[in-house]
């Protein structure tokens, strides 16, 4: 996607200088801050602190951090020990552990002096499949707004509603809730985006500055404002990202998500759930029972970073002093409340069945 007419990545690999750019997005949508990871410590940092955030990006930043350790020490223990820093960044999100097996897989069976190559050929390769695996989630979610917006009178926008950020800064490149977007858009069908503040981290505003980045029209709204639309008929359609889905369907997703797919459920409003392959989680069923959920710094909730009106970045407190705060980071979805999965092969129910029958390799290969 583009930024000022110029396109980026979410990272990018600097051939000159051999080593991984990031957009630092701790700033956005205020500054825009590109932010060179160099060492081990430092990709783990960029992890845990969320200057890279979104399950995609967070595999394909963990995949450069397996390069990284193979070119310093292609030993079987050095990239254990990476693994082991690297999986201990985020609990929830599969893709990162997903990712990492991967770089283990692909890496350990080779001659230690063959490693740093092959490892960093397969970050890139990694980095490279996610854009095309949102660009399909785009071209299959892109018939549902379609299909909505030919049931519409002529000029009247099909209404959606987002949760949290799925958008290009999630991902590598497209996101995986916007694509659909992206592309209706581009086509020349009118769209209006609900977009969900999305507190503590206030995701939704990197989404409004990537809709309005791209010209898409879009409000921002507070997290509790969409069963309201809903009730009103104001919105046509909800999508939303997800960090992990289990073989059964059901979503884990950022807080929040749970709520809106109850609202969809009682207004009647279709809820799909935008979900690359590498998201699911062929080893969970019980997605409330078996999935870890992050408990993320009070400090989260109890302050709010935004522009002072000196024009300085800054923290402001929102809460009583001394006051406890929780912070659990994601909710699951159960795949009853789940219209459908958007996925780069297709579309299907969130269930068992649906997911088998668009993923068979993938089930033989996860046992």
């Amino acid at each position: 996607m583009k930024i000022n007419g110029t396109h980026y990545r979410s990272l990018w690999w600097d051939e000159d200088q051999s080593v991984l750019m990031i957009i630092d997005q701790r700033w956005l949508p205020h500054e825009f801050r590109i932010q060179p990871v160099a060492t081990l410590d430092e990709f783990a940092t960029a992890i845990v602190e969320m200057r890279v955030r979104g399950a995609p990006l967070i595999g394909a930043t963990a995949a450069y951090g397996m390069a990284l350790a193979a070119d310093l020490d292609p030993s079987d223990n050095a990239l254990k020990a990476a693994w082991e820093q690297l999986n201990a960044t985020r609990p929830t999100a599969i893709n990162l552990r997903w990712a990492l097996n991967r770089c283990m897989e692909t890496l350990i069976p080779l001659p230690e002096e063959d490693r740093a190559k092959a490892a960093l050929k397969l970050a890139h390769a990694i980095a490279d499949e996610d854009v095309e695996i949102n660009r399909r989630i785009g071209t299959y979610g892109l018939t549902l707004i379609r299909d909505i917006a030919a049931k519409k009178p002529a000029g009247e926008p099909v209404r959606l509603l987002t949760h949290c950020n799925a958008g290009w800064i999630a991902t590598v490149d497209w996101g995986t809730a916007t694509s659909p977007m992206y592309q209706a858009h581009d086509a020349g069908i009118p769209i209006h985006v609900w977009v969900d503040e999305t507190r503590p981290r206030n995701q939704g505003a990197l989404t409004a500055w990537e809709l309005g980045s791209h010209g898409i029209s879009h409000s921002y709204i507070t997290d509790n404002a969409g069963g309201h639309l809903m009730q009103h008929g104001q919105v046509d359609l909800v999508i939303t990202g997800t960090d992990r889905t289990t073989r059964q369907g059901d979503v884990c997703n950022k807080i929040g998500t749970y709520l809106k797919a109850l609202a969809a459920h009682d207004n009647g409003v279709p809820f799909y759930v935008a979900l690359p392959s590498p998201t699911i989680d062929w080893t969970v069923t019980d997605g409330v029972a078996e999935i870890p959920i992050e408990d993320r710094d009070s400090r989260e909730v109890s302050h709010v970073q935004g522009v002072l009106d000196s024009g300085d970045m800054g923290l402001a407190r929102v809460t009583p002093e001394g006051t406890a705060c929780g912070n659990p980071a994601f909710d699951v979805t159960p795949n009853r409340l789940v219209t459908g999965l958007i996925t780069e092969r297709g579309i299907c129910d969130a269930s068992a069945e649906g997911l088998a029958a668009l993923f068979p390799d993938l089930i033989r290969k996860a046992g």
